[in-house]
């Protein structure tokens, strides 16, 4: 059985995204939540949203080759592992205000290092790297909220 107020924070949380439609069981009741003026007919799966990154920008001269400052950081990236959000909720870095960020830029992690904690449904739900390596990039800001398979950090792998 859902709470009221539980209803109520996922309708804020879906208002405030790109999630058109949220489908969710739990120990029996379903709960569906559908933004208004919806017309095109989608078949659910088990994962509600996908991230889509935005296109990449569009040079002024189609096939001119990059400026040369951006071709070294595109090849330096393409060797980086990126931690993505396993759900949509707020991105917090630290486990409390008062506390210091779980990593920061710089910082090495093992595959069971914390990185961050998000937020859900009033759940807190610690992220772990995944991978061994150095941050090299935090990509969302602290009580940012996130949506599903949004990268969060990048990772130079070891």
């Amino acid at each position: 059985m859902f709470k009221l107020s539980e209803i109520k924070e996922l309708v804020k949380l879906i208002d405030s995204t790109s999630v058109q439609e949220l489908e969710i069981e739990n120990e029996g009741s379903r709960l569906l939540i559908r933004k208004p003026g919806k017309t095109e007919v989608i078949q659910t799966a088990p994962v509600t949203h996908t991230y889509t990154p935005a296109p990449e920008p569009v040079q002024a001269a189609q096939g001119a080759p990059a400026p040369a400052a951006q071709q070294p950081e595109a090849a330096a990236q393409s060797n980086l592992h990126s931690i993505t959000s396993p759900m949509v909720g707020t991105f917090y870095r630290s486990p409390s205000p008062e506390a210091g960020p779980f990593v920061n830029v710089g910082d090495r992690v093992s595959e069971k290092t914390v990185v961050c904690i998000l937020e859900a449904m009033k759940l807190m739900n610690e992220l772990e790297a995944e991978v061994r390596g150095e941050i090299v990039d935090v990509l969302v800001e602290n009580g940012q909220l996130v949506e599903f398979g949004q990268p969060l950090f990048l990772v130079k792998p070891e």
